[in-house]
């Protein structure tokens, strides 16, 4: 039996998707494949709490000799790619086979954090410029144009202010990884 459900999650909120998928597991039902555009997650029915998921935002794509490799080693210990969208993948391991933590130590978590700020920064940037600039266009031009580049200009600034606020968020968390391991190591 197979099911679909429509969700959505801010990058910066992969642990909040990881824990829903872990709780939709944990029901029985475990993710086979995920839709970006769509926001469609599939799941098939199977035993309750077969399976523990993570989230990992990957250096390269998927298809890239590096990360191809990582994930065959992966494979190799139990861990399977059940999706993928862009840089994310999403990944699975039987319970019965043991723990499933992706990152070992700080370093590594706050460099999956860093990596994931380093792409919101060139976008909200991107989002903010061309936002300024399709506002002035609109505020400043009395044509049939100036309100869908006014409207279109808003839009850029909201996205860009949203994954500014997202990049803090990220920030946070590594702030205080941070100061975590600086007490434990």
């Amino acid at each position: 039996m197979r099911k679909k459900v429509h969700k959505w999650f801010f990058a910066w909120d992969f642990e909040k998707e990881e824990k829903w998928l872990n709780e939709m597991a944990a029901k029985g039902w475990a993710m086979v494949s995920f839709h970006f555009w769509l926001c469609t997650y599939e799941f098939e029915k199977t035993e309750p709490q077969k399976y523990l998921y993570r989230l990992e935002f990957l250096e390269h794509a998927p298809c890239h000799p590096e990360s191809e490799s990582y994930l065959e080693f992966l494979e190799e210990t139990g861990i399977e790619q059940v999706g993928s969208y862009m840089r994310w993948v999403y990944l699975r391991k039987e319970r019965a086979l043991g723990e499933f933590e992706i990152f070992s130590d700080y370093a590594n978590k706050i460099k999956h954090l860093n990596r994931l700020n380093a792409m919101f920064i060139p976008i909200s940037l991107l989002n903010i410029g061309v936002g300024i600039q399709n506002v002035s266009l609109g505020w400043g031009m009395c044509s049939v144009v100036s309100p869908f580049n006014f409207f279109t200009g808003c839009i850029n600034l909201l996205l860009g202010v949203l994954l500014i606020l997202g990049m803090l968020k990220i920030l946070g968390k590594t702030r205080k990884l941070k100061k975590e391991q600086s007490i434990y190591e």
